[in-house]
């Protein structure tokens, strides 16, 4: 219940601050200087990553809810489809803009292939339900959540590299694999592995 909850308050919270970050302030205001030129550069890639991406974010976590489905299949399928219709959009739009990453080769390697499962994962996800695998579905879209939360575990990196004073053309290499690999790894063993298979 504790999980959860965080869970909802981290998408959520992650989601507002994105809208108030890009919706309210100019393009790269509350970024790191070092990258602020590459957004500033890629307005319409950054733009579309960024909105695309909230929106699944903030839906991601009611897609879990077996209350909803059990009271209203029609919404979560609703939603679910707006879900990944952002993911395939926001994930197409990362994949852009990482090969114009802060950090090289190592950056744009670790968000291009963030995106590329981002999106593989939301369409087996598509896949198993057309085929009416549930299970499957289900194994398929933690998967992808796991995903989706990187923007959530990477505004959690950013600053406490930042925090540290660690050299942030160093750190950010690095955070553009932490922020989704262990994410990915924990799915697997916590909830694909040990609660549905």
């Amino acid at each position: 219940m504790i999980m959860t909850a965080l869970m909802y308050l981290m998408a959520i919270g992650v989601g507002v601050y994105a809208v108030i970050a890009y919706a309210f302030n100019p393009l790269g205001a509350l970024v790191h200087p070092a990258m602020k030129a590459n957004f500033v550069a890629h307005p319409v890639g950054i733009y579309t990553h960024v909105f695309a991406s909230t929106v699944a974010l903030v839906l991601g976590p009611f897609q879990f809810s077996a209350k909803l489905r059990r009271r209203n299949l029609e919404l979560h399928r609703r939603l679910g489809s707006t879900y990944l219709m952002c993911v395939l959009v926001g994930g197409l739009a990362g994949l852009y803009m990482a090969f114009f990453a802060f950090g090289g080769l190592v950056s744009s390697l670790g968000f291009g292939l963030l995106a590329v499962l981002w999106i593989t994962t939301g369409v087996m996800g598509t896949v198993t339900i057309a085929r009416h695998d549930p299970e499957g579905h289900r194994r398929w879209m933690i998967r992808n959540f796991a995903l989706t939360f990187a923007a959530v575990t990477l505004r959690i990196y950013l600053p406490v590299s930042l925090a540290t004073h660690l050299d942030f053309t160093r750190a950010y290499p690095v955070i553009a694999w932490l922020c989704w690999v262990p994410n990915l790894a924990v799915a697997e063993w916590m909830y694909v592995r040990r609660k549905v298979a």
